[in-house]
């Protein structure tokens, strides 16, 4: 591993360390109970008194939102494709995204959880899918349509098809704004999976053990899970990462 890299994986873990001395310290200033604000000494314990449910849920939560996730990557992508391609479109369904985006999701889980009561894994990937599908749609749809039109005539000009000028020119051109919009995504989908999994009485998930811990009055448990989502996020978030270098690791500038 060369300098550039080490300092890539060095920076952030000393940036959380930093974070977690801090937050030890203002709650030991502050002189705290940790019934009001729980500090990192306290978090470890609750997350080895209940590792078997932070694994098992842990789990569940997971693979709800990749689910979620990859739902919203193909229809966001053929949303967003088909408002590029067509200005018509484009004005037709812009509106409608914004409209819906605009709602507050935490508004629709309820009706989500009543309109399909009992169905936990699916109600769950549903909103993961419907508050991370946007920022997808908007990225591709503002990509294609900002194509310059200069590259497609010549193309065309020199006898290309409409699919060879999407994957020379159009393909190409949408993946960075693709792969930023899907770091975004990521975090969304662990929101929805979350707000669900709190909602839903008989579910699974560490949402529904945020929930356990909400009721029962236990403050380490319910930060415990917080940095467990922030955990998972964090690791979904760098497999992004990873396949934004795969794919469209050419788009990236070299420090000078």
């Amino acid at each position: 591993m060369n300098a550039s890299g080490l300092n890539k994986f060095l920076v952030p873990l000393a940036a959380m360390v930093i974070f977690l001395i801090l937050w030890e310290l203002l709650v030991w200033v502050n002189d705290w109970p940790n019934y009001k604000m729980a500090s990192p000494s306290d978090i470890w314990p609750a997350f080895w008194k209940f590792r078997d449910l932070f694994i098992q849920f842990g789990w569940d939560t997971l693979w709800r939102t990749v689910v979620g996730l990859v739902l919203a990557v193909f229809v966001g992508a053929l949303i967003g494709m088909v408002m590029g391609f067509s200005k018509t479109v484009r004005d037709g369904l812009y509106p409608l995204l914004v409209g819906f985006n605009a709602i507050p999701k935490a508004t629709v889980v309820p009706v989500i959880a009543l309109l399909f009561v009992g169905a936990h894994d699916m109600n769950t990937i549903l909103i993961a899918f419907m508050i991370s599908f946007f920022p997808i749609a908007v990225s591709i749809s503002i990509g294609l349509s900002t194509l310059e039109p200069e590259y497609r005539d010549i193309l065309r000009a020199l006898g290309a098809s409409r699919f060879t000028v999407f994957w020379k020119i159009a393909l190409p051109k949408t993946l960075p704004e693709f792969f930023g919009a899907l770091k975004v995504a990521v975090t969304l989908a662990f929101i929805g999976t979350n707000l669900m999994e709190i909602v839903e009485p008989h579910g699974r998930g560490l949402g529904h053990l945020f929930d356990s811990g909400k009721i029962s009055a236990d403050y380490p448990l319910m930060f415990a899970v917080l940095i467990a989502l922030a955990i998972l996020g964090i690791l979904l978030y760098y497999v992004v990462v990873v396949l934004e270098r795969i794919f469209a690791g050419w788009a990236e500038r070299a420090e000078t």
